[in-house]
């Protein structure tokens, strides 16, 4: 924590982020067994994971939060999404689909070079799976494109793309 003339920085740090949901056991096993996400915590009507998701049932969390409005509180509407890396994106892909999980859409590639998809989990909260970026640049070495176009294209750093070019085993 940096200091000031003796004062503390009082700016907020981010601990994690909250899907309430209606069904907890089915969004736990989304996200436990079909992602592989380790629960850290689980009392029942809300659960943590390691890297700081949480899911809460939706009564439960909307009681707590609004108290006497809460049935009066409208939750959802695709209006945002966790991330997840994975360098395996096919097969991924096809283990979801597998599940029945609905896909938002298939693998692309944004003009950054990255390729992802989404899905939704059983809240219909938008979950997206991309590449890691390094694994963003050494397909595109692979291709044949220089250090150069390769920062060029994904915007990362020139030494990052070097450095990720130059532990690529061979």
């Amino acid at each position: 924590m940096s200091k000031k003339k003796g004062i503390e920085n009082t700016s907020p740090k981010f601990e994690g982020a909250v899907f309430f949901v209606k069904d907890v056991e089915k969004s736990k096993n989304f996200y436990s067994n079909l992602l592989g996400q380790k629960i850290t915590m689980d009392f029942g009507v809300n659960v943590a994971f390691e890297g700081k998701l949480a899911i809460w049932e939706e009564e439960y969390a909307l009681n707590i939060i609004f108290s006497e409005k809460a049935k009066e509180i409208k939750v959802g509407g695709n209006n945002s999404e966790i991330y997840f890396e994975s360098s395996n994106l096919e097969e991924l892909n096809n283990k979801l689909k597998n599940e029945g999980v609905e896909i938002m859409h298939p693998i692309v590639e944004a003009p950054w070079g990255q390729r992802s998809f989404r899905v939704y989990d059983p809240d219909n909260h938008i979950v997206e799976f991309g590449e890691p970026m390094s694994t963003v640049i050494i397909r595109l070495h692979q291709q044949g494109m220089s250090p150069e176009e390769i920062n060029k294209k994904s915007f990362m750093p020139i030494e990052i793309v070097k450095d990720v070019i130059k532990n690529i085993k061979m």
